[in-house]
């Protein structure tokens, strides 16, 4: 079996489960698993977590990530994509350039973002573009996103594009529908591109059909990041023979049950291997009790 995560470039058309469909169909496993959806009509970044990599899926989905977009102003959708009914339509001959700068940077920092109907939110058991799709509109909470980081790349009105560094949750759709709110014309977005996920970037994605056939020469390991190493910015440590099945089992571990190659602090996090230096777990050092405490296994067999 394959264990790591495979960054994908997925391109227009796919839904991410197509993507892992795919994948299975690639590499004969069914083991897989995506980190968050990404919309049918955008391409770019899918980090894929495969075999052990999938107990990886959680914690990736809570990565930053970085987007360039196309906002189209004066256009109004129910989607809040270009793909949607149009709603509204408004002239944006009279808009200025410095009044879109100065809206699309009001909203850099933290903000209130209700999610659009068509998502895949559920709201008492059924995702949201269901319900959207049979008529219905129900209400939403707001969430609160964070934008880190927004660079205007060029204007040309209607046309806005830009590159958005933001939290997890963070709709796109729903950034660019609320500038033009705020502008009062109204907006939709016409195009996506996800070009980094953590530390996943466009340049190192490979598209399906990529992978296919790398997958064929054999050369798995150049599309795989090890699962270990997905924490490499955490020090290694190697349980003690005497205390590898406790490890393995997941108990906490005493001071002198590892060795670290470092000195750690409170709550720090360390890569535990064992003996064959294989990946058993994540554990942390908790400097109150004097021992290491389980984060997440890794070493059990799929």
């Amino acid at each position: 079996m394959i264990h790591g995560v495979m960054n994908v470039c997925k391109e227009k058309g796919y839904t991410s489960h197509d993507v892992v469909a795919v994948l299975r169909r690639i590499t004969g496993q069914k083991k897989i698993g995506h980190t968050g959806t990404l919309d049918p009509d955008a391409r770019g970044v899918l980090p894929v977590c495969l075999g052990k990599g999938t107990k990886l899926c959680e914690l990736l989905t809570g990565e930053d990530k970085t987007y360039e977009t196309v906002l189209l102003l004066g256009k109004v959708t129910d989607t809040q994509d270009i793909s949607g009914k149009v709603l509204a339509e408004q002239c944006v001959d009279s808009l200025k350039v410095e009044e879109v700068e100065a809206a699309v940077f009001s909203f850099l920092g933290e903000y209130e973002q209700t999610p659009p109907m068509y998502s895949a939110l559920k709201v008492n058991g059924k995702k949201l573009y269901e319900l959207a799709r049979s008529g219905q509109v129900v209400e939403r909470k707001a969430r609160r996103v964070y934008i880190t980081d927004i660079k205007l790349l060029e204007i040309n009105l209607p046309r806005v594009r830009m590159k958005v560094t933001c939290s997890k949750g963070t709709y796109i759709r729903t950034l660019c529908h609320d500038i033009g709110e705020k502008l009062g014309l109204g907006g939709c977005m016409e195009e996506l591109i996800r070009t980094r996920v953590g530390r996943f970037t466009m340049e190192n994605s490979r598209t399906l059909e990529e992978i296919a056939h790398i997958f064929s020469d054999g050369e798995v390991s150049e599309l795989l990041v090890p699962v270990d190493e997905m924490f490499d910015s955490a020090p290694r440590a190697r349980v003690t023979d005497a205390w590898e099945t406790a490890a393995r089992n997941g108990s906490s571990l005493p001071e002198d049950a590892a060795v670290c190659e470092k000195t750690l602090i409170d709550n720090e996090r360390v890569r535990l291997y064992d003996r064959e230096e294989r990946f058993i777990a994540l554990y942390r050092w908790r400097e109150k009790t004097g021992e290491y405490r389980l984060e997440k296994m890794f070493f059990p067999e799929i």
